[in-house]
């Protein structure tokens, strides 16, 4: 693909009317999956193609299949399970459950493919691969868009699946010595059968809302909406799920919590079980590694993107970690994804140990704003090396994911690009409300003034 920076005014001014004029295929192609409008820059051919070329990395002839709430996941299932049983793949069917689960379901059988967009608009859907337990890599993403498969020697067989996951995750958790009432905000999603059933075995009194995907009065991505249903109807503690239930977001006392709290709460509870060694992504808070390196942990960061977290825990040894931005802990005992499910059940065991207010508060004690900026993909990395250009010589930057400017011990700056939308990505963090404000917005003028220029 040629990117932006390589063309010369002229040509990126036939490239924009070119787009207006024409159909232009933007599906998202990534590690954290193949995302797209269905019908309008996904179709069924393209399913076809990369399971395919994914059933030729299946070591065992075996891949578990899910999916999510939205109303083009039955039609996309069918295909992914007509061409593995082509290809000769004995297909586990789960129907509809949360994907956690189906990593869970996947790392048993050695394969999986989730049919879901996660948190993008209802219109989306897309595909997520997984092998051993974990997302593919970079290089297993090459054979899945590339590769064909030419062995098909038998036809396989379907199997509509059962799972353990609920069980599983109760003795992780354990049960509550003090029963507790837990408001779900399901979303319309995946959760809904999930969700209540693991949460009332571990001793929660649960009340359930919005369980229809028709009916929910919110969007499917919970770490953006304002979650004002919930919010009224929590007593106590309550949480909200996206539509696959990777993410999840704490509303307690009457407030929606940052995602950053899910993450830091998730960390409090697996410094208690013991663990010491852990992984955050770049744009998580920084109040979370402080609060684990005073507890005497260590940390390494890595690009955003569940995948290259989990990659960097299997490199150091790490036993947990996450995404802030998602509310996306990770516990890689039980299992290699973000577990909003697993997460909400390790939260709520513990909200009434009397040592919890104090570390939210140590938590909000730094702030973080974060804004994205409508930017069509192939002018991200152009994008991204002007603001390195522009701010090199005013901040020490890390370019490991886009550019991260430090600008003092406890204040910084993220830019970069979105893997799964047409979006540029600017957080800022601080323990002064100040700064943060004034950061993030030179950070967003700056954006908008190299978009401006490039365009």
């Amino acid at each position: 693909m040629l990117y932006q920076a390589e063309l010369s005014r002229h040509e990126r001014f036939l490239l924009r009317v070119y787009k207006k004029r024409f159909w232009f295929k933007e599906v998202k192609i990534s590690i954290s999956g193949i995302r797209g409008i269905y019908g309008k820059d996904f179709f069924p051919a393209d399913i076809i193609k990369f399971c395919d070329g994914f059933s030729t990395l299946i070591k065992m002839d075996k891949c578990v299949i899910a999916r999510d709430t939205r109303p083009s996941g039955i039609m996309i299932s069918n295909i992914v399970s007509s061409v593995l049983l082509e290809r000769g793949i004995d297909v586990y069917n789960l129907g509809m459950v949360p994907t956690p689960v189906a990593f869970r379901e996947a790392k048993k059988i050695g394969a999986g493919i989730i049919i879901t967009s996660s948190h993008n608009p209802i219109d989306w859907n897309g595909l997520k691969f997984i092998l051993e337990g974990q997302g593919i890599t970079e290089k297993e993403l090459e054979i899945v868009k590339n590769e064909r498969n030419l062995n098909r020697v038998k036809i396989g067989k379907e199997i509509f699946a059962k799972s353990d996951y609920i069980s599983d995750a109760v003795h992780i958790i354990g049960k509550m010595n003090q029963s507790q009432q837990v408001t779900l905000d399901i979303g319309g999603g995946a959760a809904k059968y999930v969700a209540p059933q693991l949460l009332q075995k571990i001793g929660c009194q649960v009340i359930t809302i919005n369980d229809e995907l028709e009916l929910s009065s919110r969007g499917p991505d919970p770490t953006s909406d304002e979650l004002t249903e919930l919010v009224k109807k929590t007593k106590n503690i309550g949480f909200a799920f996206d539509l696959d239930s990777d993410r999840v977001v704490l509303v307690i006392n009457g407030k929606k919590k940052s995602p950053d709290i899910t993450l830091g709460l998730g960390v409090v509870k697996a410094i208690n079980l013991g663990i010491k060694r852990f992984v955050l992504s770049l744009d998580s808070s920084l109040a979370i590694e402080k609060y684990i390196i005073n507890h005497g942990g260590k940390v390494w960061r890595s690009k955003v993107g569940e995948a290259n977290v989990i990659q960097m825990m299997i490199e150091n040894n790490a036993e947990a970690g996450g995404e802030g931005s998602s509310g996306g802990f990770i516990l890689k005992k039980f299992n290699m994804c973000r577990d909003g499910l697993l997460t909400s059940g390790l939260i709520a065991s513990m909200i009434n140990e009397k040592n919890i207010q104090k570390d939210i508060e140590f938590f909000e004690s730094f702030s973080q704003i974060r804004d994205k900026i409508s930017v069509e993909s192939i002018l991200h990395d152009s994008i991204i090396t002007e603001m390195a250009l522009r701010l090199q010589d005013k901040y020490e930057i890390n370019q490991l994911d886009g550019i991260k400017i430090s600008i003092n011990e406890n204040t910084w700056s993220l830019i970069r690009k979105s893997n799964t939308e047409d979006i540029i990505r600017v957080s800022t963090e601080s323990n002064d409300k100040q700064l943060l404000e004034k950061i993030q917005k030179e950070m967003v003028s700056n954006v908008k003034s190299c978009y401006e220029e490039i365009k």
